[in-house]
């Protein structure tokens, strides 16, 4: 069986100066990933999709909306193991998590928090499931609208 695909859309919530918002007002990447990959592959995909080049702490959050610190939480693998007795506690590793695994359906939506201190939120809407991708290295980035935010807010100013 073939690891079947997915296209997801990814959508910058905050984290924003307001310069930037005026000129871009939409800001977002379809990446499009194989089921057998893993979260921390989606994460590398988004990095590299926003243009960021300091790599910084990340979990993604699945629950009652697409940012839910208090559902399920996929961690770093260190965060995995030292977050073991909080009440909201991770329910795996982004390294070892794949895709496929997560049994998304097309409209789900889930978060992707990145930098601890920044906060830069992204909501990731699953767009497509595909029973056969095309060739190619994956994940890969195949529609951008938007300019890339900088990392850092003093960047923009």
């Amino acid at each position: 069986m073939s690891p079947s695909g997915m296209r997801i859309s990814l959508v910058t919530l905050t984290t924003v100066t307001e310069k930037f918002t005026k000129k871009n007002p939409v800001v977002c990447r379809t990446i499009q990933i194989r089921g057998d990959q893993t979260l921390e592959d989606l994460h590398h995909a988004i990095f590299d999709a926003f243009g960021r080049w300091e790599e910084h702490m990340y979990e993604f959050q699945f629950g009652k909306g697409p940012m839910d610190p208090k559902g399920p939480r996929y961690v770093l693998p260190n965060a995995f193991e030292t977050e073991r007795t909080e009440k909201a506690r991770p329910v795996g590793r982004v390294d070892t998590t794949t895709i496929h695994s997560l049994k998304l359906k097309v409209g789900d939506r889930f978060g992707h928090w990145f930098d601890f201190g920044d906060d830069w939120w992204h909501q990731i809407n699953v767009e497509a499931i595909e029973d056969k991708i095309p060739r190619g290295k994956f994940p890969k980035v195949t529609k951008k609208v938007g300019k890339n935010p900088p990392q850092y807010a003093e960047e923009d100013e």
